[in-house]
């Protein structure tokens, strides 16, 4: 039998799900292989009988946080689905200030006490909640690699993610350094699998993918300062996708 597959979405603009919408008539190849049985983005249908869960978005309430471990104990495989499920996203930069003043920044003059839809705690990606399988990063997703880690599961191999940075693929596509162009990137410390959209497209990476296990950063700060970047720049830009996540 076909595993059954549901989605979920949490704190997120639910680009990462309109990525699968969009993969067409690709759809179908994976219809083969899977049966969707819940997905609020695509169809009216919901069933809480799966396998394969897959997440969308960061946990930012005690209610969400609640519902993602009955998720949990419900799926045989969960996967977190986008750089908000994966690493916390832009949701995680609020983090740098408390609830209460986020709260008055956002809704002052607001009679929000006591309702439990505002009733939040510091942005967490899924694995900080729950045990997390598998991940597929990006902002938003690769369509592609989506479909190959859907496959992957279905047929019982295990999916791994690239170890090896953007600048890979750069070089792939032949793609002129972005530092040559005057501008900043995160190519050297960050996740490959996007193809080096960004690049490709004379933009430097943003590290939506989330750094590497082992990022090399005393060469990538050798970059920098072949090029007049100052440690300020640097940190302001890892902070956009990687909010303290501590490899620096």
């Amino acid at each position: 039998m076909k595993p059954k597959v549901a989605f979920f979405d949490f704190a997120s603009c639910e680009g990462c799900q309109l990525q699968v919408v969009n993969l067409e008539e690709k759809i179908l190849d994976l219809i083969e292989v899977v049966d969707v049985v819940s997905f609020r983005e695509a169809m009216k249908e919901h069933s809480d009988d799966y396998d394969i869960a897959f997440i969308e978005g960061s946990i930012q309430r005690p209610m969400d946080e609640e519902r993602l471990k009955k998720i949990r104990k419900n799926a045989k495989i969960l996967v977190a689905l986008g750089a908000c499920a994966c690493i916390g996203g832009v949701n995680k930069l609020r983090n740098q200030w408390s609830v209460e003043n986020v709260k008055e920044e956002v809704y002052s003059g607001s009679d929000i006490e006591g309702n439990r839809l505002f009733n939040v705690f510091p942005t967490k990606a899924v694995n900080e909640v729950v045990q997390v399988d598998y991940y597929i990063p990006g902002c938003p997703i690769d369509r592609s690699e989506f479909a190959k880690v859907v496959t992957q599961i279905a047929i019982g191999r295990k999916p791994k993610l690239p170890s090896y940075p953007v600048c890979v693929e750069c070089k792939k596509n032949e793609n002129v350094c972005v530092f040559e162009l005057g501008k900043f990137c995160l190519g050297p410390v960050t996740r490959a699998g996007c193809n080096a959209i960004c690049p490709s497209f004379k933009d430097g990476c943003e590290g939506c993918r989330g750094f590497l296990d082992d990022p090399k950063m005393d060469a990538y700060k050798d970059v920098l300062r072949k090029y007049g970047i100052t440690i300020d720049e640097m940190m302001k830009k890892f902070n956009m996708f990687n909010y303290r996540k501590g490899v620096y």
